[in-house]
């Protein structure tokens, strides 16, 4: 009888719900940067959402793996290319969406600095002979923030992502649409338009 008035049944629950709200990560919500010196409506909108808050801790953790792994040559252009992400990020103020431009930079960031620094194992690549006598070869990842493909044509390398589409796979970068239906994949390489097949 007084353990029972020591100790009352819903007490265990309370300390397990107690125990699982002090679990979570001091940082959950909260994004890498100070949100006192919050620079422009951007970073004010990210202070304020927690599911952007995180994808900016997740950036912040991946960028630091990229400058612990990257060789000493690359450091320079790797912190000028994250200041331009950073300023790009910023300007999603323009955009129709602001909330989507801010999350489609994140998760496009993230997947870059996976594929060149993260631990990813890199896939096996597959190989495309196309019909105006190139050759294309896709690395496919599926294993980072994004899927996505590393295109190479030589002397040309692209990162492309995976986008939305009714049917096969279409992947999407940089003045390139890269889309498999089978052994097949239709191709738009800047102004060029041509088809290719797997080896």
């Amino acid at each position: 009888m007084i353990d029972n008035l020591l100790y009352p049944k819903n007490l265990v629950g309370c300390i397990g719900v107690t125990l699982i709200l002090f679990s979570i990560p001091a940082f959950a919500g909260k994004p890498s940067f100070n949100c006192e010196k919050a620079d422009g409506s951007v970073e004010e909108m990210i202070c304020k959402d927690d599911d952007l808050a995180d994808l900016d801790q997740k950036m912040a953790e991946t960028y630091k793996t990229a400058l612990d792994k990257a060789p000493q040559e690359e450091l320079k252009t790797l912190k000028a290319f994250q200041r331009g992400w950073v300023k790009g990020r910023n300007d999603c103020w323009k955009a129709e969406d602001a909330r989507n431009c801010v999350q489609s930079n994140y998760e496009s960031r993230i997947t870059e600095l996976q594929i060149a620094y993260g631990d990813q194992e890199v896939p096996t690549p597959v190989n495309f002979t196309c019909e105006d006598g190139t050759g294309i070869t896709a690395v496919f990842y599926q294993d980072t923030q994004l899927p996505a493909a590393v295109l190479t044509r030589i002397p040309d390398q692209v990162v492309a992502l995976l986008s939305p589409s009714g049917s096969g796979a279409k992947y999407e970068g940089q003045n390139v649409t890269f889309w498999t239906k089978g052994d097949e994949a239709m191709v738009t390489w800047n102004d060029e338009e041509f088809t290719c097949q797997t080896q």
